[in-house]
């Protein structure tokens, strides 16, 4: 006997239990991460005001696949579909028992909605691949490592001259506390991006985090013995994973080992709160990022960012790496901090 059908329905927000039904969905594949939570759809749309399209595959009233989907829509940096901008993981999770079929009408309806919208193009931040023939983007890698039982054998891992760092960390006195709200991270995060020449994305995004995700969103600031904040990552839990996601330093971070210290102290966190599994995030190859996370020992993984283009011949590059933006960031370094963060949100909204 044939099973019954597929049907693919969109999440809207007056269906509270149709949210709950999707993260319920979510918390148990396999294939899903922290990125296909149902509250990123609000987040999106509320700090950003980016259009979701958060479609899901039913059988038999049981979800079988989700994909969450936001069109962004720039002059400057083109329009298209995504899943899901500032998510560095996202396209379709699936019950791998009936993943053929949910992933194809998943894929035929974002299809079918990427024309009417008339986007660029179609992007799935896919941790794996699935399309083999689908241009790619090569630019990424993630870095995911285990998190041993005992916290002493996490230490030991460590690569001799990185744990000599976090040793030089704790030898300074360096302090690791948990913030109840942004403040003093955004703080940092935001006069270390203005250093690189990159826009900072709005305080109210890092608030709005932590309010959607209440502990499954953390912020740990590292300090001198004085109190004056060196360093500083807004975190992910997801499972029994943790993922640090946003980060910020201090000028005197760099010589105290603050850095350093702060991912040893939310590994060490991480490891008596019974996670299994590090995941450093993304990195760009070849930069100081990636230098930094294989210094750690972790292995980079490519990232299989496939493509569906409509409007446009070769795979979009809106990252800092592109050439024609080196104009840009040497302006931008040169801003006052307080104009940076006036102007930044209005431009990194269509970044993502």
């Amino acid at each position: 006997m044939d099973r019954l059908p597929v049907k693919v329905k969109t999440l809207t927000p007056d269906a509270p239990e149709a949210a709950a039904r999707w993260d319920a969905f979510v918390r148990a594949c396999p294939q899903a991460t922290f990125f296909h939570l149902a509250a990123w759809r609000g987040i999106i749309e509320e700090v950003f005001r980016h259009r979701t399209f958060f479609l899901y595959a039913e059988r038999a009233g049981e979800i079988v696949a989700v994909l969450p989907l936001a069109e962004v829509r720039s002059r400057l940096f083109g329009h298209a579909l995504t899943s899901l901008p500032f998510c560095v993981y996202g396209g379709i999770a699936a019950d791998p028992e009936c993943e053929a079929d949910a992933v194809a009408a998943l894929e035929t309806q974002a299809d079918a909605l990427a024309r009417r919208l008339g986007v660029q193009h179609l992007e799935f931040r896919n941790l794996a691949p699935r399309h083999a023939d689908w241009p790619r983007q090569e630019l990424y890698v993630t870095f995911r490592k285990a998190i041993m039982p005992e916290v002493e054998d996490n230490m030991l891992a460590i690569p001799r001259k990185q744990r000599a760092m976090v040793r030089k960390g704790i030898k300074n006195g360096l302090i690791g506390h948990i913030d109840h709200n942004v403040d003093r991270f955004f703080a940092l995060y935001a006069d270390n991006v203005l250093r690189h020449g990159t826009p900072a994305l709005p305080k109210k995004f890092f608030q709005r985090l932590k309010d959607a995700f209440g502990e499954a969103c953390e912020v740990l600031t590292v300090t001198d013995p004085a109190g004056k904040p060196l360093s500083s990552v807004l975190s992910f839990y997801f499972r029994d994973e943790v993922l640090p996601y946003y980060a910020g330093d201090d000028l005197a971070a760099r010589d105290l080992a603050a850095n350093d210290f702060k991912y040893w102290d939310l590994m060490r966190r991480a490891c008596e709160r019974g996670c299994r599994v590090f995941d450093y995030g993304r990195s760009k190859v070849g930069t100081g990022p990636w230098s930094f996370k294989k210094n750690w020992g972790f292995e980079p993984q490519p990232l299989s960012y496939e493509y569906c283009l409509y409007k446009r011949d070769s795979v979009p590059q809106n990252n800092p790496m592109n050439p024609k933006y080196r104009a840009f960031i040497a302006l931008w370094k040169r801003l006052p901090l307080g104009v940076a963060n006036a102007l930044g949100p209005h431009i990194v909204r269509n970044l993502g």
